[in-house]
């Protein structure tokens, strides 16, 4: 079992989620939170109105900010350190490898993941729900919802407790195609199996 979790979260400026405009990092080792990192990024696009209400992110907060080719210098290391997590997390992978084809940035064609949601889904089944704020209620976490930094924070507190109560993350892994910007399908036999929808 890997012992170095990368918990992440990001947050876009429309609809079309094909950048970011924020990103959290939150670096599970050793049964805490190690390390955090957070910063926000100039997706070169235009913001829809809900997302700017909904993020509270604007044009004119990321003015000056890093794009994401000079976000990537900073994270990439952060993010070959150890197993990709998140909420959702086919969302964020999704965002993550849209940008990284967007700006022609070059990095593994295969990623591996574990998402949390999938994972409380399994482990916490009397919730009413799997959202971040459910859980996070349920489990007396803080959290400023759709904030990319409290987010990914929550997500490694959540795994952390997963990973308390019993669960085995062999069974959660999945692999992200970054090129084709999907989730494949487990193998036949062998590895990790989905779990029956």
């Amino acid at each position: 079992m890997r012992e170095r979790y990368i918990a992440f979260d990001v947050e876009t400026p429309n609809s079309a989620n094909h950048r970011m405009s924020a990103i959290g990092i939150a670096v599970v080792e050793g049964g805490t939170i190690a390390e955090e990192y957070y910063t926000l990024v100039d997706p070169e696009t235009h913001f829809d109105p809900f997302h700017v209400a909904l993020t509270g992110i604007s044009p004119e907060l990321v003015a000056g900010k890093p794009n994401f080719p000079a976000v990537w210098e900073e994270i990439r290391p952060i993010l070959d350190s150890g197993l990709l997590v998140a909420h959702n997390a086919p969302f964020d992978m999704s965002v993550l490898s849209k940008c990284l084809r967007h700006y022609g940035i070059p990095w593994h064609t295969t990623v591996a993941y574990a998402c949390t949601c999938q994972m409380s889904r399994r482990l916490m089944p009397g919730l009413p729900n799997h959202r971040l704020n459910t859980l996070c209620g349920h489990l007396g976490l803080q959290l400023d919802h759709h904030h990319a930094g409290s987010d990914s924070r929550a997500c490694g507190e959540i795994l952390l407790r997963c990973l308390e109560s019993g669960g085995q993350m062999a069974h959660f892994v999945r692999l992200y195609d970054m090129e084709q910007g999907r989730t494949l399908p487990p193998p036949r036999s062998g590895g990790p199996r989905r779990r029956p929808r």
